[in-house]
């Protein structure tokens, strides 16, 4: 099941909580050997886990994580701006139509669908909000991710080569790519649909003033 959860309401699901920054922690810095800050309790966090940063998560049965994004407005502080500008050239992408998805993070061993229904949350939003794009920053191992989950960025920026390449990417919501994440991730849109009426209290589409 998928959660979409403010940072300042992450204290109300402890487990939760605690277990996304753990496997942070195990991706980041134990499985890709980045150099991320871990605390003392062994939560990666950093300065973008906000009050306002908005998270997605995947709720495993037994109520702890299985894999998550968090998602900022261009238009505040963000870790494109604040540490990759040198890959747009020293651009600025500061739109509040435009956010920020960082710390794509899978619990290890979950299966393949928790990676496209995470993605599949990343158009939910951009449906709910009228977002012109997501704003990304991402290794050459998810370039495969993404194109097998059908919704691959276009590339704005990169630097490094090999599996030590790093990418800025855009994401437009279209359609056909929304039909193509369903499908990988095996649920209805109707399911997805009622997953952020269930956390946010609101459909995805509001209806139209008469």
């Amino acid at each position: 099941m998928l959660r979409y959860i403010y940072g300042r309401d992450l204290w109300c699901e402890p487990k939760l909580q605690k277990t996304m920054h753990l496997d942070r922690a195990d991706q980041f810095q134990r499985r890709l050997g980045w150099a991320v800050s871990v605390d003392n309790r062994g939560w990666e966090c950093d300065e973008y886990d906000r009050d306002d940063t908005l998270y997605v998560i995947w709720v495993m049965p037994d109520g702890t994580h299985g894999g998550s994004m968090r998602f900022i407005p261009s238009s505040g502080q963000t870790m494109v701006n604040d540490h990759f500008g040198r890959l747009l050239g020293g651009r600025v992408v500061s739109d509040p139509l435009i956010w920020e998805c960082t710390r794509y993070c899978l619990r290890d061993g979950v299966p393949s669908r928790v990676a496209a229904a995470l993605m599949l949350a990343g158009g939910e939003l951009m449906r709910a909000y009228d977002l012109t794009h997501l704003l990304g920053v991402f290794d050459a191992r998810m370039i495969r991710i993404y194109r097998m989950i059908g919704a691959s960025p276009d590339v704005l920026g990169s630097s490094g080569t090999g599996r030590d390449q790093i990418s800025v990417g855009l994401w437009q919501y279209r359609p056909l790519d929304r039909v193509n994440v369903l499908r990988r991730a095996g649920f209805s849109s109707q399911t997805s649909e009622h997953w952020f009426y269930r956390s946010m209290g609101r459909p995805v589409i509001l209806p139209k003033a008469a």
